[in-house]
């Protein structure tokens, strides 16, 4: 399985990026792991819904230029359904049944996902109805994902 995880952004932060590579070292016995980080827009805090659309655009184009047709792609949205370990753990499983063995998972920025990527994707994924910073987001997702391929693989994680 080939899992990619395109983010906007870059994460400069040091404990978040030791998080993400020993997760990513945690997963490298189940899957082939990429990332992308496409560069994020300048967001003013008194932008209007205008100007915050098309910094989301811009971004969002940049996304695209890094999906390929062939991948199965999760979108994580606040709006998206909610799953609990086990059912993400069975949705992974069950991809590469119905041949999708390349999954991109897209993080978007500060301002969330522009419709067009929520259109693309085949399934948008939500962790919680709150809001989280997209460069933690990928922790947890990369924590999730180690999970998931440890309980399809009947392999003890602490709880």
């Amino acid at each position: 399985m080939n899992i990619k995880i395109i983010s906007v952004g870059k994460i400069k932060e040091r404990y978040l990026i030791d998080a993400i590579k020993e997760y990513s070292k945690r997963i490298m016995p189940y899957a082939k792991l990429s990332f992308i980080e496409v560069k994020d827009e300048p967001t003013k805090d008194n932008a209007s819904p205008k100007d915050n659309l098309k910094i989301k655009e811009k971004e969002a184009l940049r996304i695209l230029n890094h999906i390929d047709s062939r991948e199965y792609v999760i979108a994580l949205a606040i709006e998206g359904k909610q799953l609990n370990s086990i059912e993400l753990a069975n949705k992974i499983k069950e991809l590469p049944t119905y041949g999708n063995s390349n999954i991109a998972f897209i993080i978007g920025g500060s301002l969330g996902l522009d419709k067009e990527i929520l259109d693309r994707s085949n399934f948008k994924l939500s962790f919680s109805k709150m809001t989280f910073p997209h460069q933690l987001m990928k922790v947890i997702l990369l924590e999730q994902l180690y999970r998931a391929f440890r309980i399809n693989n009947n392999a003890p994680y602490h709880k």
